[in-house]
């Protein structure tokens, strides 16, 4: 873990209200965060997303996988898909943020965004399948990204630099009640690979 970042107040919680939203900043040395930015471009199943809007099939550009400890169904966007098992370098990504959380985690779901270009609209993670008010813990590795949330009601805005290696976690209420999105930047040409640590709850 990268001592050196101790400037970052991992109990600040950058939402206003309703909802809790603390980021830890780099885990890992730039070598380290270089060495699993590699590994996962290398090892994950990548796949392009797909969902159904307004009856249409939509193929995005950027690339998805899911893992987890069992071949758990997640449903979203109206499409479902099935856990892989992990690979060594998940489960040791699962583990370290787990020690640095105290949290808890059973699956990932993992997205590439091979350049700025490519971003996620405003959304909540409030699928039926997760744990409802459970913490998601977001790692990201590669390209600097910016992070954006949205009140679902008010409108208000936060926004925050996600780095190489980093850290975010949302828990409590913050999906009942907030949006987020990776807004795009086509200035932006590096790749970035984003985990987000989930639990499922089985049915």
């Amino acid at each position: 873990m990268d001592l050196f970042n101790q400037t970052i107040d991992k109990h600040k919680n950058w939402l206003p209200y309703q909802g809790t939203v603390n980021y830890y900043g780099r885990l890992f040395t730039k070598k380290q965060a270089d060495f699993f930015l590699d590994r996962l471009l290398e090892t994950i199943e990548w796949q392009n997303d797909e969902a159904i809007i307004f009856g249409k099939k939509i193929i995005t550009k950027r690339k998805v996988a899911w893992y987890g400890e069992k071949p758990y169904a997640y449903t979203y966007s109206n499409t479902t898909k099935y856990a892989l098992p992990w690979t060594q370098e998940l489960l040791t990504l699962k583990r370290l943020i787990e020690t640095a959380t105290g949290e808890t985690f059973n699956s990932c779901l993992l997205n590439l965004y091979h350049n700025g270009a490519e971003g996620m609209a405003w959304h909540s993670d409030a699928e039926a399948d997760l744990k409802k008010d459970g913490a998601i813990g977001s790692l990201s590795f590669g390209a600097e990204r910016k992070f954006a949330f949205k009140h679902k009601q008010t409108h208000e805005k936060t926004t925050l630099t996600l780095e190489h290696g980093s850290l975010l976690v949302m828990k409590d209420t913050t999906q009942t009640f907030w949006l987020h999105k990776l807004p795009p930047n086509k200035k932006i040409t590096a790749p970035r690979v984003n985990l987000t640590f989930r639990t499922i709850v089985e049915k």
